[in-house]
């Protein structure tokens, strides 16, 4: 039986191989540790993404505590040439996806929130201090 970070990453590339419009989709820690994630990312590009989106979901959790917004649902940054969309995805872990400039923003949250729903197990982390951090087994993976 394959293990659930195996699974995890099959479910991300199918992600990207459905949704023409999404390049890339990692799972990462709340603290921006890169977990897994889709096929085409160098590791060093999905730590470089993991940290990005750590951080910009990070910031936007500030913006909320300090104006009484309330939890973060979801993070979008829209570049030049595409969207970078972050959300909460199990305890402590965090899907990002990068999509082309024309990706239909509806469809891609909603892909991300179904993904959400059927793989939520795996996307549970504890923070790095409680356990050991897990083998990569992400991008970078051999094929």
């Amino acid at each position: 039986m394959p293990d659930s970070r195996n699974e995890l990453n099959w479910l991300l590339d199918d992600l990207t191989q459905r949704i023409p419009a999404i390049r890339h989709a990692i799972v990462l820690s709340s603290d921006g540790l890169a977990m897994g994630g889709s096929r085409g990312l160098t590791r060093e590009d999905a730590e470089h993404l993991s940290a990005i989106s750590a951080g910009s979901h990070s910031l936007a959790q500030g913006a909320g505590r300090h104006f009484g917004l309330g939890g973060v649902r979801q993070t979008i940054i829209e570049l030049e040439g595409g969207f970078l969309f972050v959300t909460a995805a199990g305890q402590g872990a965090r899907l990002a996806v990068l999509a082309a400039g024309d990706a239909e923003l509806g469809m891609v949250t909603y892909e991300m929130a179904l993904l959400v729903k059927r793989v939520g197990e795996h996307l549970s982390t504890q923070p790095r201090g409680s356990a050991p951090s897990p083998a990569w087994n992400g991008p970078g993976r051999d094929k």
